[in-house]
């Protein structure tokens, strides 16, 4: 799950202030935020929704499923790049509506509306374009940031996933000489994290896929059956 810690601080970093109540207001504060709430380390800005941040947060952790540390930390920082991401066009549309509140009285000679309106899009483009190329650069700064922590995590998880299945299979060895000796293996003995059962379900499934590659489709099922029927039979017993 995401850090309480974390999502506290920016729950009460969003309280801090109520927001600016006029449109004017609200465009000056998303103008702002082309300058801090894509580069600071405040991810919540004051007018953005704490509950629905930690929606967020929450989501990518169901997805990603982080064990460890770092992956916990990766995800965070997966989940807090793509609340910023999101952020963008909000905050494109703000300078632009600055912009129209600011030349809202401009080109008022023309008397074709519409080539009015374009004109004051073109005017506030000239007025903002540095603030609008910025907006630019760092949604490309986010977009890599984004893909190399998802490339670490995957890596992350690969690993790890890569390091179960060897111990799980050293595991196994282990459970299978015991059984040959009449005994029975105590993972935690060996500094193994799995449980019995664990273990005895995984035997099951190699000798299944072993059965189904030596024998007809027809006897594989039935040897199935009987090494889980056999598998259930070490669980009671144990």
């Amino acid at each position: 799950m995401p850090s309480k810690a974390q999502v506290a601080a920016n729950r009460a970093n969003a309280q801090l202030s109520t927001g600016p109540k006029s449109e004017e207001g609200k465009a000056k504060s998303s103008l702002n935020a082309v300058k801090t709430g894509l580069t600071g380390r405040t991810v919540l800005l004051p007018t953005e929704d704490a509950s629905a941040y930690e929606a967020h947060i929450t989501r990518f952790f169901k997805e990603w499923d982080p064990a460890t540390d770092a992956e916990r930390a990766l995800v965070q920082s997966l989940a807090d790049t793509e609340w910023r991401l999101l952020r963008i066009p909000s905050l494109e549309a703000g300078i632009y509506a600055l912009g129209r509140l600011e030349f809202a009285d401009k080109f008022a000679h023309e008397e074709d509306l519409t080539i009015r309106k374009s004109l004051i899009e073109a005017q506030v483009f000239l007025t903002y374009r540095r603030d609008l190329n910025n907006l630019s650069i760092q949604e490309a700064r986010l977009r890599r940031q984004r893909e190399n922590d998802t490339a670490e995590l995957k890596e992350l998880q690969e690993q790890r996933r890569r390091e179960h299945d060897r111990q799980l299979r050293q595991a196994v060895a282990l459970y299978k000489e015991f059984k040959e000796d009449g005994s029975m293996l105590d993972p935690e003995e060996f500094g193994f994290e799995f449980s019995i059962e664990e273990i005895e379900e995984s035997v099951a499934r190699m000798e299944a896929r072993n059965a189904r590659s030596q024998y007809p489709d027809y006897l594989a099922q039935d040897i199935q059956e009987q090494l889980e029927k056999e598998r259930l039979a070490l669980k009671k017993a144990a």
